[in-house]
């Protein structure tokens, strides 16, 4: 059999992280932080138990970079639905309400996300939040700051403690109510962006993340001129 040209092999590589931040995030949402250990991701995500360590050094930034992704595009998916528009307002309040979202409808899995914040290693840089960093950054410049050096971490902090608030285990604060507060913050109407309790026009409102994670099947390998360096370990067969 012919080697594995090497587009084959980023593509399977990218394939199966793409996998494993897809498993950290069903298996978090469903049995909690403690409760998930990696190789249960690695399990669900039909890879190879020691793959999960070649892409992540531990299950903290598997799982906070899980995160941020499904963050990234949830916030992404709501920027961009239709009808689209560059109105300020309307994007600054897509923006809030996609955050708050991810809080209502997927409370276990935000919860462990803040608290690994908190831990001591504390915020994980990663892709997957600078690309969040980027779209929220540029919602608040669209809105109209003049100085997104500072209104980016304000907002940040604003949608933090917002998520957090929701959150708290026997004194959560109601989402319409911190919704209320941050529409009034940037004075925003009521009527923009996606009121609680609503869904988005033709927009899943489901559990199912499958479409914020490309995890479809690999390409068909195609004959290299030379060999190639293999993945690193090779996923289970589908």
């Amino acid at each position: 059999m012919s080697p594995r040209s090497a587009s084959v092999n980023e593509e399977l590589r990218r394939r199966s992280r793409e996998r494993l931040l897809q498993a950290a995030v069903e298996l978090v949402g469903e049995r909690g932080y403690d409760a998930t250990t990696l190789g249960d991701i690695a399990d669900r995500a039909g890879s190879a138990r020691g793959l999960v360590s070649y892409y992540f050094p531990g299950k903290r930034q598997l799982v906070q970079s899980a995160v941020h992704r499904l963050m990234h595009r949830t916030l992404e998916e709501a920027l961009e639905r239709e009808p689209r528009t560059e109105d300020g307002a309307e994007r600054m309040a897509r923006a809030i309400d996609a955050i708050l979202g991810l809080a209502r409808d997927r409370p276990v899995l935000m919860r462990h996300h803040m608290a690994g914040i908190l831990q001591a290693e504390g915020f994980v840089q990663c892709p997957e939040q600078q690309r969040l960093s980027h779209l929220l950054r540029d919602t608040v410049l669209r809105h109209g700051s003049a100085n997104a050096d500072t209104d980016y971490p304000m907002l940040r902090a604003l949608l933090m403690g917002a998520v957090y608030a929701a959150l708290v285990p026997g004194a959560p604060m109601p989402v319409p109510l911190l919704r209320a507060e941050l529409f009034e913050r940037y004075r925003l109407d009521w009527d923009l962006g996606l009121p609680p309790d609503t869904c988005a026009t033709g927009g899943p409102c489901g559990t199912d993340v499958s479409r914020f994670f490309a995890t479809g099947r690999p390409p068909a390998e195609r004959p290299g001129p030379s060999p190639e360096r293999p993945e690193p370990f090779p996923d289970r067969p589908e």
